[in-house]
């Protein structure tokens, strides 16, 4: 598969503004931000996207929707409300080919999202 912004991320090769990292994950504030707050909750290890995930993924997955709520808790969003999102294939809206939830929060969020 081939490297990702987020990999050079990852690394520290690229600059981003880290809210939380562990052993396993980091999240980092969105340079395109839709909303107040909208930080990127990855995995180190990159999975192109959901459609490529696997039941040995589970574990990952259900631990980077633990890192969105420490994250909206963090970034003090987590009384008024925040969404969870993840894109998957061109379709969904998926831009960088490693899986990433995005956490918004800050305002308002309108549904249908688009």
């Amino acid at each position: 598969m081939p490297e990702t912004i987020f990999s050079r991320i990852v690394r520290k090769e690229i600059p981003a503004k880290i809210v939380y990292e562990d052993d396993v994950s980091m999240a980092f504030h969105d340079l395109n931000a839709q909303a107040p707050v909208h930080v990127l909750v990855i995995p180190k290890r990159q999975i192109d996207s959901l459609e490529h995930a696997t039941e040995e993924d589970a574990n990952l997955l259900g631990h980077l929707q633990i890192v969105a709520q420490k994250v909206a808790r963090l970034l003090n969003i987590h009384e008024t409300g925040y969404r969870v999102v993840m894109n998957c294939g061109r379709d969904g809206g998926q831009s960088v080919g490693h899986i990433h939830y995005h956490v918004l929060g800050g305002r308002p969020l309108a549904w249908p999202p688009g």
